[in-house]
C-alpha cells in the first residue's frame, strides 16, 4: 500500500504534522510505502485557471515542485492531508495543492458520473487550531470532503485536535486516533487501540 502525505503547515514541527508523522510511522511499520512532502519547501503556482487539462492535456500543465506532488497522490492508495487552521480555514500552502489537483476532474467532470481521472483511493484529513472550541470552523472537513469524493476518494476521515498552540504538546488520546486510522488503513483492524476516526461516509 502506497500511503502520500503533505504537510501544509510552515511548521515543520507542528502539531499537524506530527500527528500526520505518527499516522505515517504506523503505516510504514506494517509494510506501507510512505511519501512525505512538506509543501512550505516547495515551490509552486495556484492554478491558472487555463483549463488546458480539460482541453489538451490529462495533467497539470503547470510544471513546478508540485508535478511531483500531484503525480505521485495519482499513484497513491491512501493520502493524508494536514494543516493548521489558519483564518478559519486550510493553509495557503495546502489550499494550492487542492486548487492544482482541478487536473484530476475530467473534461466532462460536471455530467459525467465518474467525474475523476483518479482511481479510487481512501483520504485523512488532519486538522488542527488553536482556539478549544470545536464548534469553531467545523465547517472546513465537510466542505473539502464534499470535492474530495466528487474527485474520487471513496472514504474521507477526519483527525481533529483544538486547543493546539505552538507551545503545546499533542495530546495522547489524538497520536492514538492516528495510530487506529493507520492500522485501519493497513487492514490491521483487530489490535487494541485508542479512540476512533470521526468518517464522512
Amino acid at each position: 500500500m502506497k500511503v502520500v502525505s503533505l504537510l501544509g503547515s510552515p511548521r515543520s514541527q507542528g502539531s499537524s504534522a506530527t500527528i500526520a508523522s505518527h499516522l505515517t510511522e504506523t503505516a510504514s511499520g506494517l509494510g506501507a510505502q510512505i511519501h512525505s512532502f512538506e509543501l512550505n519547501r516547495l515551490s509552486y503556482r495556484g492554478c491558472q485557471g487555463c483549463y488546458l487539462c480539460k482541453k489538451k492535456l490529462d495533467h497539470c500543465v503547470l510544471d513546478d515542485d508540485l508535478t511531483e506532488v500531484l503525480a505521485t497522490v495519482q499513484q497513491a492508495d491512501v493520502v493524508v492531508l494536514a494543516s493548521p487552521v489558519y483564518y478559519g480555514d486550510l493553509t495557503s500552502q495546502l489550499k494550492g495543492f487542492i486548487d492544482r489537483t482541478f487536473s484530476y476532474l475530467k473534461p466532462d467532470y460536471l455530467t459525467s458520473t465518474q467525474p475523476s481521472r483518479l482511481t479510487p483511493k481512501k483520504l485523512v484529513l488532519i486538522l488542527t487550531q488553536g482556539h478549544p472550541d470545536p464548534a469553531l470552523f467545523g465547517d472546513i472537513f465537510g466542505r473539502y470532503a464534499f470535492f474530495m469524493k466528487w474527485m474520487g476518494f471513496t472514504e474521507v476521515r477526519l483527525i481533529r485536535a483544538c486547543g493546539l498552540g505552538p507551545r503545546n504538546t499533542v495530546p495522547e488520546e489524538v497520536l492514538r486516533e492516528a495510530e487506529a486510522a493507520a492500522r485501519e488503513l493497513c487492514g490491521q483492524i483487530g489490535q487494541p487501540v485508542g479512540a476512533t476516526s470521526d468518517k464522512a461516509e
